[in-house]
């Protein structure tokens, strides 16, 4: 049978082949398989940050989160809720480690370590997979790694027992290493109250905010302070660098009171005995018109050089989260530079920034940047990555550095800072009271900043800063080595003596 003309399979204008057919069907399967890949690899990102889409938030919290380590503790958690975000973050000691572990919020989202290596403790960086790519395309992710923190247990609970009920912060550093050993900040808070999506975590929200007390902020990094008489050690570490002192027990030829250059105004001790003090008396006893003369014989450029070698100016530190930039200002005159040189003026530092300058003293006059994470691991306690190098420099010669503890140590044997002596140790610290505002009227800052080297060690093992905010105290008892130093020498003890457990 002749099929019509039009019905030939093999004739022009017939019905298409099956071999056309096909090669169609695999045309479009292959436009369908683009289009998917498009939708799920390429264009994913724009997706997943697209707001009307809760999948990528669904799957974010359908895993337990990695954990943060101090020492081989979890002080954090996961907690099954059962609800569409399964897993919330619950803290162990929630308000002691806040500052360093920050909130990890389902509605808020996440700050300090849990913000700088939330990619590892959610479970989305590709250092955990070797088939990132197979895991994006399938929407798969793997379990979250571990970050183990540098912290000393025992320093942390020391430092926030310390601090009490007071406002205040602390940080400890190891001087050989830079290694965070305590990072305390008071009044502090629970993360826990924010974890969740409940009304219970926007009602902690609006409180923790709105608290006059600030607890959420963290004062050992994110907060600066005129750093007062502690400041004298920078000044100090100048003028025997700049040669301007050549002999600790030489007079001085500073009068007291001391006209600040140009001006009329009299610079004034807390005590007698200041005026040509020799540098070993002046910093034992904190003579401010010994310093302040001193910054003035030195020069703002000289003093300018030490401060930035200490870390003053400098911006960019991560630990691996932000800290506010410590400052020490340039551009002053005479009399604004005697002023900066005893930690007045425009000079504001961070506790951290001042545990800096006394590490840096104790290990030779070698600043060792500081870094708050040992290791990263995943779920199966392998290794995540290289551990960063943490880089250092010289910021005083080490005849300088030699000098600068000798007077550190005399601050603490025959000075003003007598509280912070610990037994089986050597110790050296410096006091400091910040006054401010309008007439010094603002509120007192009392400082202390130490470091100290067990008797049976070669090297120092910790340098710390205190710093206590008291406005309802008599101003008289706003002291540094009254109200600090005490504080100071709890954590270099348990900083000493501690086997490495929280």
């Amino acid at each position: 049978m002749t099929l019509p003309h039009h019905l030939d399979p093999v004739r022009p204008g017939g019905i298409p082949t099956l071999r056309h057919a096909g090669f169609l069907g695999a045309l479009l399967l292959a436009a369908l398989l683009v289009n998917a890949f498009r939708i799920q690899v390429v264009e994913a990102r724009s997706y997943d940050d697209n707001p009307a889409n809760r999948r990528s938030t669904i799957v974010r919290y359908e895993k337990p989160r990695g954990d943060i380590l101090v020492g081989r503790e979890r002080v954090t958690g996961s907690r099954d809720t059962g609800e569409q975000l399964r897993y919330e973050r619950t803290y162990r000691d929630g308000p002691l480690y806040a500052p360093v572990t920050g909130f990890a919020s389902q509605t808020y989202g996440t700050t300090f370590l849990e913000h700088a290596r939330d990619p590892l403790l959610s479970g989305t960086d590709p250092l955990l997979t070797p088939f990132a790519l197979w895991n994006d395309f399938i929407r798969r992710v793997p379990p979250g790694g571990d970050v183990i923190t540098t912290l000393d247990g025992a320093a942390q609970r020391a430092a926030f027992s310390g601090l009490g009920g007071r406002t205040g912060a602390v940080a400890a550093v190891e001087p050989s290493t830079g290694r965070i050993l305590a990072l305390v900040s008071t009044p502090s808070y629970d993360p826990a109250l924010l974890s969740g999506n409940a009304p219970s975590n926007e009602r902690s929200w609006a409180r923790l905010n709105a608290d006059p007390s600030k607890p959420m902020l963290n004062r050992a990094i994110r907060q600066t302070y005129p750093p007062g008489s502690t400041f004298k050690v920078v000044t100090a570490a100048a003028a025997l660098d700049a040669g301007v002192i050549t002999d600790l027990d030489a007079a001085t030829r500073s009068p007291a009171p001391y006209t600040l250059p140009g001006t009329t105004t009299r610079l004034t001790n807390e005590g007698d005995g200041c005026q040509d003090a020799p540098l070993r008396a002046a910093f034992a006893w904190s003579c401010n018109t010994v310093f302040a003369k001193l910054g003035v014989d030195v020069g703002v450029t000289r003093m300018a050089a030490t401060a930035e070698a200490f870390g003053f100016n400098e911006g960019g530190l991560r630990v691996p989260f932000s800290v506010a930039r410590s400052t020490f200002d340039t551009s002053v005159d005479k009399a604004q530079l005697a002023l900066s040189s005893i930690g007045q003026y425009n000079t504001r530092a961070t506790p951290l920034q001042m545990a800096m300058v006394a590490a840096t003293v104790a290990n030779g006059g070698l600043l060792r940047e500081p870094y708050l994470v040992e290791r990263t691991t995943n779920n199966d306690g392998d290794p995540v990555g290289t551990p960063l190098s943490h880089p250092a420099r010289q910021v005083m010669q080490p005849s300088t550095a030699s000098r600068v503890r000798e007077l550190m140590e005399n601050v603490v044997t025959e000075g003003t800072g007598a509280n912070a002596a610990v037994r089986g140790a050597t110790v050296g610290g410096k006091t400091g009271t910040a006054q401010h505002g309008l007439g010094n009227s603002g509120t007192p800052y009392a400082w202390f900043v130490s470091w100290a080297q067990a008797d049976h060690a070669t090297e120092p093992k910790v340098a710390v800063a205190v710093v206590v905010e008291d406005a309802s105290a008599v101003r008289g008892e706003i002291t540094g080595g009254g109200v600090a130093a005490p504080i100071a020498k709890a954590v270099m003890e348990a900083a000493l003596h501690t086997r490495g457990k929280p």
